[in-house]
């Protein structure tokens, strides 16, 4: 089963391919707020905009990976992006990272909206047993953020990855199974409709 790159989009959203002619846009989108400086983040650097569309291009190549670009509805601009990775199409499973959005975009509605499009279309056209979660042990946001999905806990993978700046880190692991997926939903409709409210 190959990953086919799709455009998934709502009222708030507009989750597109990933392509290296994002490259501008999402350097903008970084510098809101220099998001490269956060030890916990996977947001390029000046300059790297392009190596890191290449990279995930690269993934989508190796059928392991979908990047998408995360275009806000109401003013056009593209504020940041996530992909689905680690796609095991046997199963099939995989999880959903490489998230950033602009600074200015941060716990607002956003993030609600692109997760409930990426598990929508995980669970209901990719027919995925499992949806994961990844996020280091240090990033209590977004562990929290993740929490509010609804996603069960599963455990810490101890000295997992190494960051940004060579140091290992604990990777927290949450998982979704397509059971719950249909109260999942609900609870981010509902979610969703009251952050976009207020």
């Amino acid at each position: 089963m190959p990953l086919t790159p799709t455009a998934l989009q709502d009222d708030h959203v507009l989750l597109e391919p990933l392509t290296l002619q994002h490259a501008p846009e999402l350097e903008a989108a970084a510098a809101d707020g220099e998001l490269w400086n956060l030890w916990f983040t996977s947001a390029p650097a000046p300059g790297q905009a392009m190596n890191y569309i290449e990279k995930a291009l690269a993934g989508l190549a190796a059928n392991t990976m979908l990047p998408f670009a995360v275009r806000e509805k109401t003013s056009g601009e593209i504020v940041g992006t996530t992909r689905y990775y680690d796609f095991v199409p046997e199963l099939p499973r995989l999880a959903i990272g490489y998230t950033w959005y602009a600074r200015r975009w941060q716990k607002s509605h956003l993030n609600t909206a692109c997760k409930r499009l990426l598990l929508k279309h995980a669970f209901e056209a990719l027919g995925c047993v499992a949806v994961e979660f990844h996020t280091d042990h240090r990033n209590l946001d977004s562990q929290r953020a993740i929490e509010r999905l609804g996603a069960h806990k599963d455990g810490v993978l101890r000295a997992h990855k190494r960051r940004p700046d060579g140091a290992l880190r604990d990777t927290v692991c949450y998982s979704i199974i397509a059971s719950e997926w249909p109260d999942v939903q609900r609870w981010l409709s509902m979610r969703l409709a009251r952050l976009s409210n207020s």
